[in-house]
């Protein structure tokens, strides 16, 4: 009993020490919200809604809606900061196959219970909340459809506070972020060819075609690509040699 007694105190006497210095391990809450998790893919069959100020679905908007206005190499146009950079171009690229008309607010059509508001008037810690209290749903969300543990990663390697509103900026920070995982250095620098970093891009958004000009997802979840591998490859090599 004594023994028993003496680790019972040392144990106490730890913890309150713990408090004190303010080092004792967080338990469960927003933390666990922004750690690592594996990555998914976007349901890239389902068609996509923007929302208004006052988050009411402004109408089903079709992945090739917009697109005879010009087609895909008239993508909507990059923002000033960084208009006609490579970077702007390809998010462009990617941006029309993902969201469509609806831009940096875009949420799919599958999120039956949608945000309370514009997901470009929402802060990470809303979107997140939003998530959680939407279990079974389609989360995918903004201008590059980005997902719930993809974006739980990006986040969390961006070390971005959760009071980090999703804005156009941030959206394509993130953007700029899986770019990179793709390989756009690396293709710069001739350490992987343009036909590996179209693939890589492929793996990352299910909307863009593989060479067999199928998603990389194919099938999965509905996943498919909405332009041609052709296509693709010509708005790519346009941009690179731009």
């Amino acid at each position: 009993m004594a023994m028993t007694w003496r680790r019972l105190t040392g144990v106490l006497a730890g913890l309150w020490l713990c408090l004190l210095a303010g080092i004792c391990p967080a338990g469960p809450g927003l933390t666990g919200a922004f750690a690592e998790r594996p990555p998914l893919v976007r349901d890239a069959g389902r068609p996509l809604v923007a929302l208004d100020a006052g988050a009411r679905p402004a109408g089903r908007a079709s992945l090739f809606a917009g697109r005879a206005e010009g087609g895909l190499l008239s993508a909507p146009p990059a923002r000033a900061r960084d208009a006609g950079s490579v970077r702007a171009r390809l998010r462009d690229l990617i941006a029309t196959a993902e969201a469509g008309p609806a831009g940096y607010d875009a949420v799919q059509s599958g999120a039956h219970r949608p945000p309370p508001r514009r997901p470009t008037a929402m802060t990470l810690r809303e979107i997140f909340a939003w998530i959680e209290a939407t279990p079974g749903q389609h989360h995918a969300i903004g201008r590059y459809q980005i997902i719930p543990a993809t974006l739980r990663r990006l986040v969390a390697r961006a070390g971005l506070d959760p009071g980090t509103r999703y804005s156009e900026r941030v959206q394509d920070r993130l953007a700029d972020m899986l770019m990179d995982d793709a390989g756009l250095g690396a293709m710069r620098r001739g350490e992987i060819s343009r036909e590996a970093f179209r693939l890589n891009l492929a793996k990352v958004w299910a909307g863009l075609p593989t060479p067999s000009g199928r998603s990389y997802y194919h099938g999965l979840a509905g996943n498919r690509a909405v332009i041609s591998y052709d296509t693709y490859k010509t708005a790519m090599r346009a941009i690179l040699d731009g």
